[in-house]
């Protein structure tokens, strides 16, 4: 059985594991796995914001003049679309990409197609809303799980392949001992989040500056291939508890230490539903997504459902990917999106200090 961290990026441990040294995962479970020439990836959320039915044509134009930046050189080496209504009943389309390394999305994102697509006065004009978070942990600073082995989503479609089965699952706590600089790291948060540029409350171009360690988790369901009982397993059982676990931190982040919490359907390129989705949350500290994670109902039940049925698990695809980043990887930018979008919500404004 293998450690969840990479041989390149284990180091003596000087914070010690929540489990002993002989301890047996009840399941198997595997991570993505990548060698010593990844550093450092990047994941851009683009997304396009709409109110009425009417807007949704130029919405989904929009999404797709995105997806064809893609094609530019230095474009994302994966990317996938989604949707989700919020709870100010705003519809978002969601654009999703990852880069294998920081120059190459550097360059795609200020090359002139996409610099000036991004900055053009018609983003301010067009009745629609944009915004691009934009995020960028080092190899040591994520961590994935899969419970199964190929066509890996998210970060793992940009790394180099699938580990054997690993030990560091399966028990709490186990998350934070997969990222490679627990070894060494709190990974604590330091610093707010704040405004730097623009007022959210008038809308415009809006600017927030993110905090060393903050928290972002997808964690995601693919039932595409899923025959009648896996279906019906995850329709029937799991998404009703974990809707309500995801409306909950919708709702009521503040309290928990959740600045954005995002359920989503995955989309086709012209909007059509897929039989996949997943949870998009930014928060203010691992620790704090730990503890949700280890204390609410909502979640504690689905954590024991999973348990219940992870070993039979044939067709059905549970995954999730966590990262920390530093605060100068980090960029959230907002045109024309109600106050209540992404980190916009519980971002501090110099008129507040």
């Amino acid at each position: 059985m293998e450690s969840a961290i990479g041989e390149h990026l284990q180091c003596p441990r000087t914070l010690t594991r929540r489990v002993p040294d002989t301890y047996t995962p009840p399941f198997p479970m595997w991570v993505g796995r990548a060698d010593d020439a990844l550093q450092q990836v990047v994941m851009g959320y683009l997304g396009v914001q709409f109110r009425d039915e009417d807007q949704r044509p130029a919405a989904l134009q929009a999404m797709r003049d995105i997806v064809a930046g893609f094609d530019l050189p230095d474009g994302p080496a994966h990317h996938d679309l989604t949707h989700h209504i919020d709870n100010q009943g705003y519809e978002n389309l969601i654009v999703v990409g990852y880069w294998k390394d920081v120059s190459s999305q550097h360059r795609w994102s200020t090359s002139t197609p996409i610099a000036s697509w991004w900055e053009s006065e018609e983003r301010l004009s067009d009745g629609l809303g944009f915004f691009r978070e934009i995020v960028a942990p080092r190899a040591e600073q994520f961590e994935t799980l899969y419970a199964f082995q190929d066509d890996l989503p998210g970060v793992g479609a940009v790394m180099d392949g699938i580990s054997g089965e690993i030990n560091e699952h399966g028990y709490w706590g186990s998350m934070r001992e997969r990222f490679p600089i627990s070894q060494t790291d709190w990974m604590q948060a330091s610093g707010e989040l704040r405004v730097i540029a623009g007022d959210p409350a008038v809308g415009g171009r809006v600017v927030v500056r993110g905090h060393d360690n903050i928290a972002l988790i997808r964690s995601g369901q693919d039932w595409a291939d899923a025959e009648a009982d896996e279906r019906s397993l995850y329709l029937d059982e799991i998404l009703p508890t974990l809707q309500s676990g995801m409306d909950f931190l919708r709702d009521n982040g503040p309290a928990v230490g959740c600045y954005s919490n995002r359920f989503v359907r995955n989309i086709d390129i012209d909007g059509n539903f897929l039989d996949l989705s997943y949870n998009i949350g930014h928060w203010a500290s691992l620790d704090q997504l730990e503890r949700w994670s280890e204390s609410h109902p909502t979640h504690l039940r689905i954590f024991t459902t999973f348990f219940r049925v992870a070993a039979g698990l044939s067709k059905l695809r549970l995954y999730h990917e966590v990262s920390v980043f530093d605060a100068a990887d980090q960029l959230y930018e907002y045109i024309n999106c109600h106050p209540g979008t992404g980190m916009l919500r519980d971002a501090v404004t110099i008129a507040e200090h």
